[in-house]
C-alpha cells in the first residue's frame, strides 16, 4: 500500500530539469525540505511528438469546472492535476506544442465514459489518453461493485480508442479514497476503501494488458497521509485540494516520462 513512500520522500537531485523550487543557491534548490516530506520535479521529461495531442477522460477529479467553451482560453483546462500537468509541460516542453484537452465530468461512472466515449474520446483522435475512474461507481454502489461489468466496460473503451489509434499511449491512474471528511468516520472509510481495493487490481492488469502507463494514485495518496494528514490533501475523503492535485501530476508526470523519455524518444 506504501510502496509509492519512495517517490514522496525522494532528494530532489540535481538533474539538469528544472525544479520548482525557489532561492538563489544550489543549496536552496536542492533542499527537500518541505515539511510534507514531497520530493520536487527531480526526473527526466516526458517525450512527445510535436503537436501530440494529449486527452484527460475521468470524473469530477479530473473535471474541476473545465471551461465547455473552448475559445475560453482562460478557463478552458479546469483547475485540477490536468492544469498543472499543462502548465508544467508548457513551460519545459514549447517546442512540443502540445493540444491538451480536458474531458473530465463531474459525477461520472465507468459506464458513462463508454456512453459518451465515441465523442468525446474517439473522434477527438488523441495521441495519448489519460483516465482516472472508479470513485462514483463505488459511492453509489457500496453493497458492492460489479466488479466484471465494471472491467467489461473499462476495457469496451480501451478497445475503442485502441482500434481507433494502434499507436496510442494510455496512462490508467487508480482511483482513492482518504479518510477525511465524510470518510473520517473509520466504518464509512472501511467501505469505502474495501470497494476501491477490488478495483485496484483490474486497473493494474488492464495496464499490463493494455501496455498502458499505471499510476499508483491510492498508494501515492497513502503515504503523503501518513507523511502529514489524510485531510491536508482530500478535503472530503474524495476530492482532492489543490495539494492532492498536485500530488497527482507530479505522479502522472514521474511515470509517463519514466516510460517515455524525452531524451531516448521511446515508443
Amino acid at each position: 500500500m506504501f510502496a509509492r513512500r519512495a517517490f514522496l520522500k525522494a532528494t530532489v537531485a540535481t538533474t539538469g530539469v528544472a525544479t520548482l523550487c525557489t532561492g538563489d543557491s544550489a543549496e536552496a534548490r536542492n533542499s527537500t525540505d518541505s515539511h510534507s516530506g514531497v520530493g520536487g520535479y527531480n526526473y527526466r521529461l516526458p517525450g512527445f511528438t510535436k503537436g501530440s495531442r494529449l486527452l484527460f477522460q475521468g470524473d469530477s477529479i479530473t473535471d474541476m469546472k473545465w471551461g465547455r467553451n473552448q475559445n475560453d482560453r482562460n478557463h478552458y483546462l479546469g483547475h485540477s492535476y490536468v492544469y498543472l500537468i499543462a502548465a508544467r509541460l508548457g513551460v519545459d516542453l514549447p517546442k512540443a506544442q502540445l493540444d491538451i484537452y480536458n474531458r473530465g465530468m463531474s459525477g461520472h461512472k465507468v459506464a458513462d465514459l463508454r456512453g459518451r466515449w465515441q465523442k468525446d474520446a474517439v473522434e477527438m483522435k488523441p495521441d495519448l489518453l489519460s483516465i482516472l475512474i472508479g470513485v462514483n461507481d463505488v459511492g453509489r454502489n457500496l453493497n458492492g461493485v460489479d466488479a466484471d461489468k465494471w472491467e467489461a466496460d473499462y476495457r469496451f473503451i480501451l478497445d475503442a480508442s485502441r482500434k481507433a489509434n494502434p499507436r496510442l499511449r494510455l496512462v490508467l491512474l487508480d482511483p482513492f479514497v482518504l479518510a477525511s471528511g465524510r470518510l473520517e468516520n473509520p466504518s464509512a472509510f472501511k467501505q469505502w476503501r474495501d470497494q476501491i481495493e477490488g478495483l485496484i487490481p483490474i486497473i493494474k492488469q488492464l495496464a499490463v494488458d493494455y501496455e498502458a502507463v499505471h499510476v499508483k494514485t491510492q498508494d501515492v495518496f497513502d503515504a503523503a497521509a501518513d507523511a502529514v494528514s489524510p485531510e491536508h490533501w482530500i478535503w472530503d475523503g474524495v476530492h482532492p485540494l489543490p495539494q492532492g492535485h498536485e500530488l497527482i501530476a507530479r505522479a502522472w508526470l514521474e511515470e509517463v516520462s519514466a516510460r517515455w523519455n524525452h531524451n531516448e524518444q521511446s515508443n
